[in-house]
């Protein structure tokens, strides 16, 4: 069989929710999105969802082009959704020339997704620095290492500076790096979709009105 044939036999056998579902009455929902989500990503953790944590980041480039990427989520609170990358990648750089982004977060353990648009701000040099104190000494021999997204010559090129990283991590546990960035989506509109075996999914959006307020409203599947 060919790689080809393989692939779409594959493909095409491959199914989604063999497990029991949640169910999700909207009607018993919070006001505002950031209680159902922290709920939700409760829900989904403990019912064995692995790196709940992991989520896309959608922005645009210059030229008007999308791109995205997963990466971890740092915190939910009532400021928006926080990540963090080098100010100099190509995220970076993105949100620097529109701050337009949206995130995307997908549980198929319990056949839940959740979608949140906004702008994304960029947290000072001191909340930075902070994002960086409490992670591991993995996280900050990536970031002393630094030039994400630059093309790489090679990987003994790779190599020489992380090991140069992760020692200076050891012997520096305040090292600064300067790109490193917090930032904060804040929240325009969040969308939870609970998949349905049926295909009849649960959608139900929060989409913030002039006033400030969050308005609610079931979307067909």
């Amino acid at each position: 069989m060919s790689d080809s044939s393989a692939f779409h036999e594959l493909l095409h056998s491959l199914r989604v929710w063999d497990v029991p579902l949640p169910g999700f009455d909207p009607a018993a929902a919070p006001g505002e999105p950031l209680e159902l989500f922290r709920e939700w990503f409760v829900h989904a953790a403990r019912a064995g969802q692995a790196e709940p944590h992991t989520m896309s980041l959608a922005t645009v480039d210059a030229e008007g082009r999308p791109d995205v990427r997963v990466l971890m989520l740092h915190d939910a609170d009532e400021r928006g959704w926080h990540f963090a990358s080098h100010s100099t990648s190509a995220k970076g750089r993105q949100l620097a020339g529109r701050a337009d982004a949206a995130l995307g977060f997908y549980w198929p353990a319990v056949g839940r997704q959740v979608r949140i648009r906004g702008r994304v701000v960029a947290c000072g040099p001191d909340e930075s620095r902070a994002d960086l104190a409490v992670r591991s000494r993995g996280a900050l021999a990536a970031a002393l290492t630094g030039r994400q997204s630059e093309v790489l010559d090679s990987a003994d090129e790779l190599a020489r500076a992380s090991a140069a990283s992760w020692e200076r991590a050891g012997a520096e546990p305040d090292a600064p790096a300067p790109t490193w960035t917090r930032y904060v989506l804040e929240p325009a509109e969040a969308e939870f979709f609970q998949g349905d075996a049926a295909r009849r999914h649960v959608r139900l959006r929060y989409r913030r009105t002039d006033g400030a307020a969050w308005l609610r409203e079931l979307l067909w599947p």
